[in-house]
């Protein structure tokens, strides 16, 4: 197993009290694999994600643990985190421009990075160069400002960027969000790309986009308010979900084609719970049409099926 998290709960402080981001996620990602991270906004996916590389420092680490090729991730230490960050597990931030300084020319961000942590920018050059080729980016591009790149074109050099050192893990934090439907797809591709050609031994897609998730993914999770839902092969999620909350929000995907000149599109009634004080049980029961007493308690996430795992009491009854 490339990565073990276990029992994660992640808080954020606020002056009104903690936002219990995070509460309770338990899942493994294997050697290879591309995990689909999906949900509403709020559910915690980004979360998620960034607690891998501690990159927020509202985080506050409440419990749990996470392995990566066997060794304990410190992550609730920003300091000793360094160690990891960039060379095991890195990560492509939702915005290009997070990663960029706008007042450096890419190789001279490439230098500081790889200076900071003890890499020679003259010997990784070659291999920067045709890893830029790779994405459809020349040799000049160094000598630009991240100004003068488009999004995509700033999306693809973070890519490269992030992955320059091989990591075990790759965290991409809605990375297509920002892009046209043209590019989007030809992010996603070289994602898996990268993936194929050893880059990155394996991948965390966050993202709210699950026609666009499926199409890369080996195994889709779904998370509601701080809780994982549902998790199991990307195909068995689409086509046979179990959770009622998986089941709406496939259903609220409009189909290509498909005419709604006479009803409207449906989305999931209701919103999400607030996580400063989450409900007890279920998170999911005020919105759900199968809502029964038991879901008062909380549901285990559970294997109901060959690497399908749901949190619900109805699952697969």
């Amino acid at each position: 197993m490339t990565l073990e998290v276990e029992d994660l709960r992640v808080h954020y402080r606020t002056l009104r009290g903690d936002v219990k981001a995070l509460d309770g996620v338990s899942f493994s990602v294997a050697d290879g694999e591309i995990m689909g991270v999906v949900g509403e906004s709020g559910c915690g996916k980004s979360t998620l994600g960034k607690s891998l590389v501690r990159l927020d420092n509202r985080m506050k680490h409440v419990g749990g643990s996470i392995t990566l090729d066997g060794a304990s991730l410190p992550i609730a230490d920003d300091r000793a985190m360094n160690r990891f960050r960039f060379k095991s597990v890195s990560v492509i931030p939702q915005y290009a421009m997070s990663a960029l300084n706008p007042t450096r020319r890419i190789g001279r961000l490439v230098a500081d990075l790889l200076a900071a942590h003890g890499i020679s920018y003259a010997a990784t050059l070659p291999e920067l160069t045709r890893r830029l080729r790779l994405v459809g980016l020349p040799e000049r591009v160094l000598e630009n400002y991240p100004i003068e790149l488009s999004g995509g074109m700033k999306q693809r050099v973070v890519l490269v960027l992030s992955t320059l050192c091989d990591p075990a893990l790759l965290v991409a934090d809605e990375v297509t969000s920002a892009l046209d439907v043209s590019t989007q797809r030809a992010v996603a591709e070289t994602l898996v790309e990268f993936r194929d050609r050893g880059y990155v031994r394996s991948m965390l897609v966050v993202t709210h986009d699950i026609s666009l998730v499926y199409q890369i993914a080996d195994t889709i999770m779904v998370m509601y308010a701080g809780r994982l839902a549902e998790k199991a092969p990307s195909d068995v999620v689409v086509t046979e979900p179990l959770h009622p909350y998986t089941q709406l929000l496939i259903g609220a995907l409009p189909e290509v084609g498909a005419r709604f000149s006479e009803r409207r599109l449906t989305g999931i009634p209701g919103r999400p719970p607030g996580l400063r004080n989450p409900p007890q049980g279920c998170r999911f029961r005020a919105r759900c049409p199968l809502a029964f007493d038991k879901c008062a308690e909380q549901p285990p996430f559970v294997e109901v099926a060959t690497n399908h795992r749901v949190a619900c009491w109805k699952a697969g009854s």
